[in-house]
């Protein structure tokens, strides 16, 4: 059978990701850019679940995320659309003594989790990006949440400075550009390619406005460099803790956050037949209304 334009681009990706699951715990793993994200990630989900809440995790690559919260009483189902990666997780938490079930699925396959329930669904790092219908992406994730449930999500922006200068810096204005172009772009991984979409929050919000009602969001590495600049933080030590600090201030103020590496956002599945929010529900944020900027 014929493979169609989106399909062969979803192959694309599995392929790339599929080249570096074995490795991808090395540079990755230790990078502290990518910690500092991860942990924000990981604060922003134990703060909002009680121990013992089921989550899925989309695109869980070596399972990091997974391991870490089945430690922390968490019932986890961690899936991915890269194969080798599912492997990769699935040792990881078989090497920690826990129980994590993990299932090579796309986020794009999510009506084949169909009847299931869960308290939350997270994604972290930018597997959304490469789903190829956000539309679609958002009723599923509806229909597999309890009702109040939340979806907490980090997406690659499209406004991150410190790409643009880097690159425009040094002549490359083709990929100084790329955050910028509008859909699908290719981008470089281990010589393979995988297809992406970047978004600014209100374009990735817009998407799941149907389904859902924004809690919060804010950016994650607006004044820090990007993962891989990873040598100048380590070069600048002192320059970049103060770096991480503005971060940590300021990546949540309006405006502000509407730019970096990545956003980090919390969204709650709409009621299905209620006039308005009951009061004192627990664990029930308040809402913001969607960016206008």
């Amino acid at each position: 059978m014929e493979l169609t334009g989106v399909d062969s681009r979803l192959l694309d990706t599995r392929r790339a990701f599929d080249s570096v699951a074995a490795e991808y715990d090395g540079p990755r793993g230790n990078n502290a850019l990518i910690q500092r994200m991860r942990q924000q990630m990981w604060r922003t989900l134990t703060d909002l679940f009680p121990r013992g809440a089921r989550l899925l995790d989309l695109g869980c690559g070596p399972g990091l995320d997974a391991v870490y919260l089945a430690a922390n009483g968490y019932e986890v189902v961690a899936t991915d659309w890269s194969p080798r990666m599912v492997e990769v997780a699935r040792s990881r938490a078989a090497a920690a003594g826990l129980h994590i079930r993990a299932e090579g699925l796309g986020i794009h396959e999510l009506a084949r989790l169909e009847g299931e329930r869960f308290d939350g669904i997270y994604s972290n790092l930018g597997p959304m990006n490469c789903a190829p219908d956000l539309t679609a992406v958002a009723r599923a994730c509806a229909a597999l949440l309890e009702p109040g449930g939340h979806l907490v999500v980090s997406v690659m922006g499209r406004i991150c400075p410190w790409e643009f200068v880097y690159y425009a810096l040094r002549g490359r204005w083709a990929r100084a550009r790329i955050r910028s172009a509008r859909g699908i772009v290719p981008v470089n991984l281990n010589r393979h390619t995988v297809w992406t979409a970047y978004h600014t929050p209100r374009e990735f919000f817009r998407a799941f406005a149907g389904e859902f009602e924004l809690t919060t969001y804010r950016a994650l590495g607006l004044f820090l460099p990007p993962p891989y600049l990873i040598r100048v933080y380590e070069r600048r030590p002192r320059l970049c803790a103060l770096l991480g600090w503005l971060d940590d201030r300021l990546g949540g103020l309006p405006l502000v956050r509407d730019g970096g590496d990545h956003f980090l956002a919390v969204l709650t599945r709409r009621p299905r037949r209620v006039a308005s929010d009951q009061p004192g529900s627990p664990r029930s944020p308040s809402r913001e209304r969607l960016p206008v900027s």
